[in-house]
């Protein structure tokens, strides 16, 4: 069976977007044109992809299988035809990466400016979100996640600070009217502003020192989704809703400003920095590699 590649792009675009109005903004096209060719590609395979609601767009059974499968395929096809960037005298495209919000505000805010700079033809497509996908699936370059989280047919290049801390800190007037946690099972006293991932896990605030390893899991007033929700609770720690447990890099303005106060400090945990992964069995695009080649310029310069 002979389908148009564009048919299937078009159904591509929509489903990532759940969306026909925002599938063909991202892709330069019209709603119209790409609401024509899903109805011509689901005319010709003779099944329903898509089901649409005046609210929403969601693949059906049939539309998710196919989804699962064309999204390495068109990566690949996009790889292939990317060879060609080896012969122009700058690279071109556009990369997308997929990212955690907490890399997106702490590690790459550092080097997009320059990287933009450096490579004026290549647009670079950021998608911010706390839950872990399939950075090929979703039609993503590559993306940023830690060790732990690697997977182990990925390639994996080091990027941004190496080693970072969790830091506990409250506002001076909080600790003045709650005192101060000496100890960190002190915590389940106190009003903890916690973060919730988008798969529903909370996880336990995690200490250690001396050879001495504690994980609490504290309760309070506020409870935020992760990401998105970081800046209310950062908000409300530092008017003294409680004690926050966060990146000692986001918190650090705040710690400097006086604003909030280093809580069980001797307890922060240390742990290695963030990497920058993809695949390593397909041909790696000039707008990935040339990223790839700044970031490990950028962190020799370190």
């Amino acid at each position: 069976m002979k389908v148009d590649p564009g048919d299937l792009n078009a159904f591509v675009a929509v489903a990532r977007a759940k969306g026909f109005r925002s599938g063909a903004r991202k892709s330069g096209s019209s709603a119209s044109a790409y609401s024509e060719a899903v109805r011509r590609l689901e005319a010709q395979l003779g099944v329903r992809l898509l089901n649409r609601t005046t609210r929403s767009v969601v693949p059906t059974e049939a539309g998710q299988s196919l989804l699962a499968r064309l999204g390495p395929v068109l990566a690949e096809m996009e790889a292939a035809l990317d060879v060609v960037n080896v012969f122009r005298e700058r690279p071109a495209g556009t990369l997308r990466l997929n990212v955690p919000v907490s890399a997106s505000r702490l590690v790459l805010a550092d080097i997009v400016p320059g990287f933009l700079a450096a490579y004026p033809d290549i647009q670079l497509e950021i998608f911010s979100e706390e839950s872990f996908v399939d950075v090929i699936a979703a039609g993503c370059d590559a993306g940023i996640r830690y060790e732990e989280r690697l997977e182990q047919d990925m390639i994996a290049v080091p990027i941004g600070p190496r080693t970072q801390r969790f830091a506990a800190a409250a506002a001076p007037a909080y600790l003045e009217r709650c005192g101060r946690p000496k100890h960190p099972r002190d915590l389940l006293n106190h009003a903890c502003l916690r973060m919730r991932f988008s798969s529903g896990a909370m996880p336990p605030w995690e200490f250690e020192r001396e050879g001495e390893k504690l994980r609490v899991e504290p309760v309070g007033p506020l409870i935020v989704q992760a990401g998105g929700g970081t800046d209310l609770a950062v908000d409300a720690a530092i008017a003294g809703s409680g004690v926050i447990f966060l990146f000692e890099d986001w918190l650090r303005p705040h710690l400097q400003s006086g604003a909030l106060v280093p809580v069980l400090k001797s307890w922060w945990v240390s742990f290695s920095g963030p990497f920058l992964y993809y695949p390593g069995r397909r041909l790696v695009p000039a707008p990935l590699r040339a990223f790839i080649d700044f970031v490990k310029a950028d962190g020799e310069q370190r």
